[in-house]
């Protein structure tokens, strides 16, 4: 069973986050999205692409029930693989917009920021990246990525204390470019990557690498040792206690929805 669907129209892709009520990530998920990206770079009859989830969620982030039983090896593939993930979307050639259909937390914020433009919908729904409240170190490739669009002034503090933003303040500081009504998300998405894709491929795609050309070296580094710090505290005993606690919390809201 695939964690995502996808549809191909007149040249535009739109894949579709679907697994379970909130979209959260797991390894599978990483793992088919990096092959989806590098099929759909190299699909010469997609010229756009839009990433959308479920109505209420983008995607809630990493999978922590299920990530919080993995191995040492496991640990580090997800994570090792979810930092490759990031680099692809960072550095696909053709244009892709975020749909945010709801809550985009971590993770899915991760996956919405990768895009060239970002359609919220409206609701009282929130996106943000909150790792170190949680206890996960943040990845210099994740901090840099959120500073392309944030500023690092901003993006330091927002990373620091793990700011959640609201949608109207997401908008208010550029985190993401339009709202709409939860209705219209998708026809708001297409309107403004068609817009994209009208223009002259070659110039779009090598205008766009340029652009990018720091942000994609600097997630092409190495990254071994900055993942070796993260998974070195993701096993520390009071980061899995807090982990656990946390865990027994999105487990009893699971239960009562």
């Amino acid at each position: 069973m695939t964690t995502f669907q996808l549809t191909i129209n007149n040249g535009l892709a739109i894949l579709t986050l679907d697994r379970g009520r909130s979209n959260a990530i797991n390894h599978q998920m990483v793992k088919e999205l990096i092959t989806a990206i590098q099929t759909l770079e190299n699909d010469t009859s997609v010229g756009g692409l839009i990433i959308t989830g479920k109505p209420g969620f983008f995607s809630s982030g990493i999978d922590l029930i299920e990530a919080y039983e993995y191995n040492e090896d496991q640990s580090r593939a997800l994570w090792t693989d979810f930092l490759s993930l990031q680099r692809s979307l960072v550095a696909f050639r053709k244009p892709m917009v975020a749909a945010i259909s709801g809550h985009s937390p971590a993770g899915g914020c991760v996956l919405a920021i990768c895009a060239d433009y970002r359609v919220m919908a409206e609701g009282s729904f929130i996106i943000g990246l909150n790792e170190i409240p949680v206890g996960i170190i943040v990845p210099d490739s994740v901090a840099t990525l959120y500073s392309f669009w944030l500023g690092q002034r901003r993006a330091y503090q927002y990373l620091m204390e793990g700011k959640l933003l609201k949608v109207n303040e997401a908008l208010e500081v550029g985190l993401v470019d339009e709202v709409c009504p939860p209705e219209s998300l998708l026809t708001t998405a297409e309107r403004k990557i068609r817009t994209y894709m009208q223009l002259n491929t070659v110039t779009w795609s090598q205008s766009k690498l340029n652009l990018r050309h720091e942000l994609i070296n600097k997630l092409s580094a190495d990254q071994s040792t900055a993942l070796n710090h993260m998974l070195a505290q993701w096993w520390a005993p009071e980061v899995r206690k807090g982990l656990q606690m946390l865990i027994q919390n999105l487990k009893s809201k699971t239960t009562t929805a």
